[in-house]
């Protein structure tokens, strides 16, 4: 499905939880007539026995289906700790007031990617941040733990609109590494757009590395507007969402030296992502959400 058809959907059902799960029910569909297909999407309740261990939950009934010896899993087993990080400052907003911009990507995106930890029986914890820690839950996988997630991504589509609001990316990540204990994956979704060095924030990313963590970086953009500059050939007023800072122009006359600066700030994230150890994925909000889905598969395929 493509980004704006799940849009539609989205507000026909008003259900974040419904619209992930069919996210993820039509990406599973194509890994299956995809190259992807040798990937682990058959998701279980259970895990193979282990020889050696207790036989006190192994699921004989699954055995006399299966001949083969399952142990059924509880809530408290996990693969996998994930913390999701959504950067909500104001800049998130662009395309400001249309139907679909990096916020909702990034939310979206992440309600997909909780669905498929909490069928894989992972723990997910949820982080909002822009100037400041907006929001930060405990990291767990049982059911009422993932509807609150969802809840709470609900309620930053429903409310967000403030504008002015900066990030302050570096500082928070810096924070969050200092809070997290156990060794995790850490998805992070920004459009990267602070006016501090951009050594700040991967010195930040680099404290997460230090602390063990693994680090997975959706770089959030609008390629039609921000990379290639799109706009018809007649002056625009344009706004700064984080500062209010305004300034009139017609798009025409600077758009080849805007774009190839934007790409050249772009091409620097990345080579600094892969100088820091960092998994560095382009999140373009026109595409749809496979390739993010993707992504996420491949860096978990890496940890198991």
């Amino acid at each position: 499905m493509k980004n704006l058809e799940e849009v539609q959907q989205y507000k026909e059902f008003q259900n974040l939880e419904l619209l992930a799960k069919q996210v993820v029910e039509g990406f599973i569909t194509g890994l299956h007539k995809s190259p992807y297909h040798g990937f682990s999407v058959e998701f279980a309740e259970h895990r193979l026995y282990n020889s050696g261990e207790s036989t006190r939950h192994i699921d004989w009934k699954l055995f006399a289906k299966t001949e083969k010896l399952f142990v059924k899993r509880f809530e408290e087993e996990t693969n996998l700790r994930c913390n999701i990080l959504i950067d909500t400052s104001s800049s998130m907003l662009f395309p400001h007031k249309q139907d679909f911009n990096k916020l909702l990507f990034s939310v979206y995106t992440s309600a997909a990617i909780i669905n498929m930890l909490s069928k894989q029986r992972d723990a997910v914890g949820l982080t909002f941040f822009s100037d400041e820690i907006q929001l930060r839950t405990d990291v767990k996988l049982n059911n009422s733990h993932i509807r609150f997630l969802y809840r709470r991504m609900q309620e930053l589509i429903d409310t967000h609109q403030e504008l002015n609001k900066k990030t302050s990316v570096a500082e928070n990540l810096h924070k969050i590494s200092e809070m997290m204990h156990k060794r995790s994956l850490v998805i992070i979704f920004s459009d990267m757009l602070e006016n501090n060095n951009q050594d700040d924030i991967f010195n930040a990313l680099q404290h997460l590395k230090h602390n063990k963590h693994e680090v997975l970086l959706f770089h959030v953009f609008d390629s039609k507007f921000e990379l290639d500059f799109k706009y018809d050939n007649r002056p625009y007023r344009f706004v700064d969402l984080e500062t209010g800072d305004t300034l009139k122009l017609n798009p025409n006359k600077v758009r080849e030296i805007y774009s190839q600066k934007v790409k050249t700030i772009f091409d620097e994230i990345k080579l600094k992502a892969g100088q820091f150890g960092v998994d560095f994925v382009k999140a373009d909000i026109n595409k749809d959400f496979k390739h993010v889905l993707i992504q996420y598969l491949l860096k978990r395929q890496k940890l198991f």
